[in-house]
C-alpha cells in the first residue's frame, strides 16, 4: 500500500507562542508582521512549533518555512485579510499550469518537513474574491449581494470591475505564455489564490484543523512528496466557484484519511497538469491512498481530472461515504490532455442521493457539438484511461447508475465493476469501451433499459439481478463482443439495427 512508504515530517520539539511576540487575537489587530517575525525566529533556531492560541487572529498571507509546525489550539480562528493588495503576485500554479497568481494565505515552495496541525479554524476570506452565478442564489441573496458592491455581467456577480476585466484578459495572457508579474498586475483582483499552496515540497503533515472559505481551491499541494492529510474538515459554500476541497496535483506518496469535505466543487481530486504544460513537466500523481473520508457536498466525491496530462497511477480509495454530491466517482478528461490514468482500485464506497451519476467516465469534458463529432487521430494529446477496478459499491439514489463515455479514437480499456448495489432513475450506459466486466450487480432502475451498450468490445456481464421492471433489460448498438453473459434475471433484449455482434447469450 502507498501509505507504508510515507514519512512524516521531522520537526524539532521547540515551541513559540505568538502572543509572546506581540500577537493580539481580537479580530482587528493585523498580526502579519508578528507571524513573519515569530516564524523567522523559529527558522533561525532550526525549526519548531508556532502555537496559535484561542482567539481571532487577523493577518495577511503567511509564508511557511521548512521544519515548521503551525499549530492552532482549540478556539483559534486564523482569519485572513480580504484586502487584495495584501497578496503580492508570485509565480505559482493553478488549474494545471504554472502561472502568476496572488500569494496564497498559507504559502510555501521548496520546503521540507512542514506541518499544519491542531483543532482551530483557518478562514480564507473567500467571499471577497469569488464570482457568484445568479442561478446559485435565491432572489433575496442575489439582491443583497449585488447591493453590497461589485459589478454584474451575464448573470455573474464580480467583486470588482478589475476582477471582471481580469477574466477577459487572463486567457490571452495564458496563451501568450507570459509569466511576467507586471503583465498580470492590472488584473490582481481576478487572480484569487488557493487557501493553501505548497509547491515542490516534501514531508508534509496536515492534521486536525478546519479549512474553510477559500477564494479558489482550498488545499493544493503541487509536485510534492510524502504527504499525510488526516482528520481535517474542509468547508466551502456550495455555490463557491472553483471551491475544490483537496487537489493533489503531480504528487507522489500520499495518504488522505478520516477527513470530512463539504465544498462547492470537486471534493477529493487528483490532477497532474493540463495539456502541453502537464506533459512537459511529466510529473504523474502516483502512489496515493485515500480512505475513511466523508463528503457532504461537491461536484464529485472522488475525482480524477480533468487536468491529468502528466498521468495518474497506483491509486487506492476505500471506505468512503458521499452524501448528495453531484457525482460519486468522477473520471474526466478531454481531447488535448494526453496522459495515462491506470492502476486505480476503488473498494467500499457508500453513496446516497447523487444528483447525477453514481459513477461516470467522461472523456469529452467541456466539449460539445461539432467538437464531439469530429474525427481525431491518436497522438500524444490523446488521454488514456485503463485498468480501473471498482468494487463493493452501494448507492441509494442517483439519476444514472454508471455512465462510461470513452473516445472513439481511444476507448476506455479494462474496467471492472464488481459487487454493486445501485438504485437510480436510469441504468448503466456504456460507450466506446474495450474490455469491461460487470459482475454481481443488483440494480433498481426506474426508467428505461438497465444496460445500454454502444460501440464496445469484449463487454462481459455476469450475475446481474434487477429489482425493477425495467424493459428491455439490455440495449445493444454497435457492440463487438465474443461473450455477453448473465443469469436468468435477464428479461428481454433489444438490439439496434446496426449491431455487429458475434454472439449474444441469454
Amino acid at each position: 500500500m502507498a501509505d507504508q512508504i510515507i514519512t512524516l515530517p521531522d520537526i524539532p520539539n521547540r515551541s513559540y507562542l505568538i502572543t509572546d511576540y506581540g500577537a493580539i487575537g481580537d479580530g482587528i489587530f493585523d498580526n502579519s508582521s508578528v507571524f513573519k517575525r515569530v516564524i523567522e525566529v523559529c527558522k533561525d533556531a532550526g525549526g519548531g512549533k508556532v502555537i496559535i492560541p484561542a482567539g481571532v487572529w487577523f493577518t495577511g498571507p503567511i509564508q511557511l518555512t521548512s521544519k515548521l509546525n503551525l499549530h492552532l489550539e482549540a478556539g483559534a480562528l486564523l482569519l485572513f485579510s480580504s484586502n487584495f493588495d495584501d497578496y503580492p503576485l508570485i509565480l505559482s500554479s493553478f488549474e494545471g499550469e504554472e502561472t502568476v497568481r496572488c500569494r496564497s494565505p498559507l504559502d510555501g515552495e521548496g520546503l521540507e518537513h512542514v506541518a499544519i496541525t491542531g483543532n482551530g479554524v483557518i478562514d480564507g476570506a473567500g467571499e471577497a474574491w469569488r464570482p457568484v452565478k445568479r442561478f446559485k442564489m435565491t432572489e433575496s441573496e442575489w439582491e443583497k449581494l449585488t447591493q453590497s458592491g461589485g459589478v454584474v455581467e451575464s448573470e455573474v456577480w464580480w467583486p470588482t470591475a478589475q476582477a471582471l476585466e481580469g477574466k477577459k484578459a487572463f486567457q490571452s495572457l495564458r496563451k501568450s505564455g507570459s509569466k511576467k508579474i507586471e503583465d498580470f498586475e492590472p488584473y490582481r483582483d481576478f487572480l484569487r489564490p488557493n487557501l493553501l499552496s505548497l509547491r515542490r515540497s516534501k514531508y508534509i503533515l496536515i492534521e486536525g484543523p478546519t479549512f474553510q472559505n477559500s477564494a479558489a481551491w482550498c488545499l493544493h499541494p503541487w509536485i510534492c512528496e510524502q504527504i499525510t492529510v488526516r482528520n481535517i474538515t474542509v468547508r466551502n459554500p456550495w455555490f463557491s466557484q472553483n471551491g475544490d476541497g483537496l487537489d493533489l496535483e503531480s504528487c507522489r506518496y500520499g495518504l488522505v484519511e478520516n477527513c470530512t469535505f463539504d465544498v462547492g466543487d470537486d471534493a477529493i481530486c487528483l490532477k497532474s497538469g493540463k495539456d502541453e504544460a502537464g506533459r512537459t513537466i511529466a510529473k504523474p500523481c502516483e502512489d496515493i491512498t485515500i480512505r475513511g473520508c466523508q463528503v457532504y457536498s461537491g461536484h464529485g466525491g472522488f475525482v480524477i481530472g480533468s487536468e491529468m496530462s502528466g498521468g495518474i497511477r497506483n491509486i487506492h480509495i476505500s471506505d468512503c461515504t458521499f452524501f448528495g454530491t453531484d457525482v460519486g466517482l468522477r473520471f474526466k478528461s478531454t481531447r488535448g490532455r494526453g496522459g495515462i490514468v491506470e492502476k486505480i482500485t476503488i473498494d467500499g464506497i457508500r453513496m446516497m442521493n447523487m444528483k447525477n451519476e453514481a459513477i461516470v467516465f467522461h472523456m469529452f469534458y467541456e466539449l460539445d457539438g461539432e467538437e464531439v463529432l469530429t474525427d481525431e487521430k491518436v497522438s500524444e494529446k490523446t488521454p488514456i484511461f485503463r485498468n480501473i477496478d471498482i468494487r463493493n459499491i452501494i448507492c441509494k439514489g442517483a439519476k444514472t447508475a454508471i455512465k462510461v463515455n470513452g473516445l472513439p479514437e481511444m476507448p476506455l480499456a479494462n474496467l471492472t465493476f464488481h459487487n454493486l448495489s445501485i438504485t437510480s432513475q436510469q441504468g448503466i450506459v456504456c460507450s466506446e469501451c474495450i474490455g469491461a466486466m460487470f459482475s454481481n450487480i443488483v440494480m433498481n432502475v426506474k426508467n428505461g433499459a438497465l444496460f445500454a451498450l454502444h460501440n464496445g468490445r469484449n463487454i462481459k456481464m455476469k450475475d446481474i439481478s434487477s429489482q425493477s421492471n425495467a424493459k428491455p433489460f439490455l440495449y445493444i448498438s454497435g457492440v463487438k463482443t465474443k461473450e455477453i453473459m448473465s443469469n436468468s434475471a435477464l428479461q428481454s433484449i433489444s438490439i439496434a439495427t446496426e449491431v455487429d455482434s458475434e454472439q449474444v447469450k441469454l
